[in-house]
């Protein structure tokens, strides 16, 4: 009986053990969250979808045109001559052959123009990824945001507990007044709603994340992990251009543009020259009088007289088009800058207010509350004193916190910006 109590004790201990493994999660780096959504993400697939689809364009633009084959009938009789019926043997029988051959390279100007549209849609999908991590990176950055300030509100909640305790042995030893101790359990209200948000808007965090990474594990069973600190080594504003210069994705898309723009105006000067039609055709005809004659060969070549039509006005658009990109380009370019040096500004700033913060702020706050809370209890300090050294640290506290996610963002803006990560 004994032997089978520890038995079923063990099997129920393992049970439980493996329903915990199996709820809980690893926390995912920001690496790893990047994996799975660049694996995952809809949206990114259907972009990679849509350059399979360029290059299958590819192949049609290299195409050669089809040649034509013609077969033909004539001279069959259709009543009797002198009583004779013998259809078939004034039947005229004629295979004809065609090809258009193209001149002027229009095959391989059609197909260097959809080569260049697919590195457009190639640069287009990594723009479209860039937008979409940075998307991404926010949620991160938000969930992890949550998870600290859940940390930080636990923490309070758990600091003023203790605080509650030893001013409820103070009233009962008769230091205090009983409309204190009222006054200090009503505080307690703020710190139990601090940690009821937090839990709420952690949870949605989490939300959006799994939204972003098209999973369906639930919540509960989401945990990130990483850094939550800034860091003050930063490239210098012109490192930081040159960089966005020779990597963002949709300035190399416009460059691109300009140069199938080009190709393009090639092959509209290319389309308006003339193509000729040749053909060949074999004929049989056991009609002719001549008996050397009844089987002949034919060639012929077709040229149209482009008189009129000349592609004048695919010429004259494909040239504007080139003068409309470059314009285009010089756009994208000053985008570019502004961008870098909108985000750099901020990340800067950023910077600059959180480092008093880490070198006096957290620990002059930590100190004075301590210090008050000391005093109070051994009343050298008014409740009112108290009351306002908690609530500056809670305040300076989460400042820090929330200053910190946005050097965060900040930081995910300058690597949107640049389209590269220059910024863990």
């Amino acid at each position: 009986m004994r032997a089978l109590m520890k038995t079923t004790c063990f099997a129920l201990l393992l049970a439980a053990g493996m329903a915990e493994s199996c709820f809980a999660q690893k926390a995912l780096t920001w690496q790893e969250v990047r994996n799975k959504f660049e694996a995952a993400n809809p949206t990114l697939r259907a972009g990679a979808i849509g350059i399979d689809e360029s290059r299958a364009q590819e192949i049609t633009a290299f195409l050669r045109p089809n040649p034509g084959l013609t077969l033909a009938t004539d001279g069959t009789q259709i009543a009797p001559y002198k009583g004779v019926w013998q259809p078939l043997m004034g039947t005229q029988f004629s295979a004809n052959f065609s090809y258009l051959h193209e001149r002027q390279h229009k095959r391989e100007f059609r197909l260097q123009s959809a080569q260049k549209a697919t590195g457009i849609a190639i640069s287009g999908q990594a723009d479209l990824e860039r937008t979409l991590i940075f998307t991404l990176r926010s949620a991160f950055v938000q969930t992890l945001q949550e998870k600290v300030v859940l940390d930080l509100a636990k923490e309070n909640l758990l600091y003023y507990d203790h605080v509650l305790d030893v001013n409820r042995d103070r009233y009962k030893a008769g230091a205090i007044a009983h409309v204190d101790l009222d006054r200090l359990e009503l505080q307690r209200v703020q710190y139990e709603s601090d940690l009821q948000t937090a839990e709420v808007n952690l949870r949605t965090a989490k939300i959006q994340l799994l939204a972003l990474l098209n999973d369906r594990t639930p919540v509960e069973q989401l945990d990130v992990t990483g850094p939550y600190d800034f860091s003050t080594q930063i490239a210098s504003l012109d490192e930081v251009r040159k960089a966005a210069l020779d990597t963002r994705p949709d300035l190399k898309a416009a460059v691109e543009a300009i140069d199938k723009a080009q190709t393009d105006h090639k092959l509209a000067i290319s389309n308006g020259s003339t193509d000729p039609t040749f053909s060949a055709w074999y004929t049989y005809n056991p009609s002719f009088n001549n008996p050397f004659d009844h089987q002949t060969l034919g060639a012929s070549v077709s040229i149209p007289l482009r008189i009129f039509d000349r592609n004048q006005g695919e010429k004259l658009r494909t040239q504007l088009d080139i003068g409309r990109n470059e314009k285009l380009m010089e756009a994208a370019r000053a985008q570019v800058f502004s961008d870098v040096d909108s985000a750099y500004a901020a990340v800067t700033s950023t910077v600059t207010l959180l480092q008093p913060y880490k070198n006096k702020y957290l620990q002059q706050a930590s100190r004075v509350r301590d210090t008050i809370a000391f005093s109070y209890e051994h009343g050298s300090a008014s409740l009112l004193d108290f009351l306002n050294a908690q609530a500056d640290y809670r305040s300076v506290q989460i400042n820090y916190l929330n200053l910190v996610a946005s050097y965060l963002n900040a930081a995910s803006q300058l690597n949107l910006a640049v389209g590269r990560e220059v910024l863990p």
